[in-house]
């Protein structure tokens, strides 16, 4: 739960797996907790999954493998990009590479 804690505000809603120590999250405070418990075979129950952050997390993954570890220091700036890579996963070359530009042409040094 320090971890939870840490990284989540108390008005998130959690979704998790069947994960034992997520038991009695919402006692903690948080606003609501759903879960799919995959031992049971479920992977989708109404709109509550967890395959995006599977999904993601799986692509970081194959990504960061090549660099066979790194600095720990830069390891926030490789996640930052597998999270832009992964939102912007759908968008054509172009798009993406309209979008770039957009956000380098808006970018302000302090």
């Amino acid at each position: 739960m320090p971890i939870i804690e840490e990284l989540a505000s108390k008005d998130s809603v959690i979704y998790s797996d069947g994960f034992k120590s997520y038991d009695g999250i919402v006692d903690y405070g948080y606003k609501e907790h759903f879960r799919v418990i995959h031992s049971k075979n479920e992977f989708v129950k109404g709109n509550n999954h967890i395959n995006g952050i599977e999904n993601f997390w799986g692509l970081c993954k194959v990504r960061l493998a090549k660099f066979r570890g790194m600095n720990e220091g830069i390891f926030y700036l490789h996640i930052k990009e597998c999270e832009f890579r992964f939102n912007n996963r759908k968008k054509s070359k172009k798009e993406l590479y309209l979008f770039t530009l957009k956000l380098i042409r808006n970018y302000k040094k302090k």
